[in-house]
């Protein structure tokens, strides 16, 4: 199984919509609250090459964006896969 990573803040929609997406698929993930945790968030911007925004997501270490690119994954079906790898 894929091993899953996704920084979120709490008061985020965005992040939210993601993780729901997630647990519909079944997958367990691990989260980083990046604002009960703010010393992580320098860690998510250099391993999102610069983006600053919550959520992002990682599935064994890609960077796949935010929950924009999340759903256009799968709705895409390419989504599965990677989390089948």
């Amino acid at each position: 199984m894929a091993l899953i990573e996704i920084y979120t803040t709490p008061i985020c929609g965005f992040c939210h919509a993601a993780k729901r997406l997630l647990n519909q698929k079944g997958v367990s993930f691990s989260e980083i609250n990046v604002l009960a945790d703010p010393e992580r968030k320098p860690e998510m911007i250099k391993r999102a090459n610069g983006s600053r925004t919550v959520p992002q997501i990682f599935i064994n270490d890609a960077h796949i964006g935010g929950c924009d690119d999340l759903y256009a994954l799968d709705r895409m079906g390419k989504l599965d896969p990677i989390l089948r790898a």
